[in-house]
């Protein structure tokens, strides 16, 4: 099998898995429980944020109910839901928001949220997957030293401790104590009353994200290290790493350009789960350090039974793993071209 029919068949499998992503969401939805007593709250509560006509609008795009009989939801036929939810889900047109009673699309983009979360989350992921390939491929070439003990132990520690207790410990000491950093947010409360000069928003904002960072950070770095120290241990083993250090090749050489690449593959899985995973928001660090992303937006959506919201977050965040896995087998391909054509 050629490229161009591995990258044709990777294709076919991600339009397939998408179908059956959202097919499964759809069911997840219906067989969850509360969700006609929202809908009639929707409806029904006169302080509901939502106009008569997008409640409506909503009803109509998702076909959840044909009336409304002593309050109770009178549903349309499963079939005619699933048409209506499969083509909204595929054209994005999520509704509006049970909370708020504005467009989903508007708020997952207008308002800031998708850049905070690729702020935050995609600053740690990166630095963490460069963090711990670096530091486990050291730890591998120096197997059995108190350097390999002492990262994995650390790695270790760190990946063990749970989000919200590294994310409060720091707050407590750097935010509360040291008042280096502050204790959470975006931006400053009183950012509205007007933009500081560039560099000064610029300082500002990574103030704001110095410690969400570093939780996260410390939370992934773990499992990419040990990773890294388990594949290039054995990349290590392989006769071509005899010949290479038998030509005289400095050690940093034959590591980095030689056993990474090779032992590059399953560390383009994890990354690309990593990446994957970026639109769906870190909810507890996000939570704890009342950062506005997706992850916030999420945990909200779920204390308030928005279930469009969480329909929509499901959906993105669905898409976004299929899209890292198709990324990753091109990769694949491309890195190591007889797994083209097994």
């Amino acid at each position: 099998m050629g490229f161009r029919g591995y990258l044709l068949k990777r294709v076919v499998n991600s339009v397939i898995l998408v179908f059956f992503v959202v097919t499964l969401n759809f069911a997840i939805f219906e067989l969850m429980p509360g969700l006609n007593g929202a809908l009639e709250n929707l409806v029904n509560n006169p302080k509901s944020p939502i106009t008569p006509q997008n409640q409506q609008a909503l009803l109509k795009q998702y076909q959840l109910c044909q009336s409304f009989v002593n309050g109770n939801c009178v549903p349309f036929p499963i079939q005619d839901r699933y048409m209506a939810y499969l083509e909204s889900m595929l054209t994005f047109n999520f509704g509006f928001s049970a909370k708020t009673g504005t467009l989903i699309t508007n708020e997952l983009f207008k308002t800031g949220r998708i850049l905070n979360t690729l702020e935050l989350v995609g600053t740690a992921t990166v630095i963490a997957l460069a963090l711990g390939i670096f530091l486990g491929v050291l730890a591998a070439a120096r197997r059995g030293s108190k350097y390999d003990g002492g990262v994995v132990i650390a790695s270790l520690t760190t990946g063990s401790l749970p989000t919200f207790f590294m994310g409060i410990l720091f707050i407590i000491i750097f935010a509360e104590g040291l008042k280096w950093f502050p204790t959470g947010g975006v931006t400053p409360p009183d950012w509205i009353r007007g933009l500081p000069p560039f560099y000064d928003q610029i300082f500002v904002r990574l103030q704001h994200l110095f410690l969400p960072v570093l939780t996260l950070t410390l939370f992934i770095y773990g499992g990419n290290l040990l990773l890294a120290r388990a594949t290039t241990l054995e990349a290590l083993n392989d006769d071509y790493v005899l010949t290479a250090r038998a030509k005289g090749l400095k050690g940093r050489t034959v590591l980095f350009k030689h056993v990474l690449k090779n032992a590059s593959l399953p560390l383009i899985t994890v990354a690309a789960l990593n990446f994957g995973f970026i639109l769906s928001g870190a909810i507890i660090t996000e939570t704890i350090f009342n950062w506005d992303g997706l992850g916030l937006w999420l945990f909200d959506a779920v204390t308030w039974k928005d279930f469009p919201v969480m329909q929509a977050m499901f959906f993105i965040i669905a898409l976004s793993v299929i899209a890292a896995n198709f990324i990753a087998d091109i990769l694949y391909g491309w890195i190591d071209p007889r797994i083209r054509y097994q």
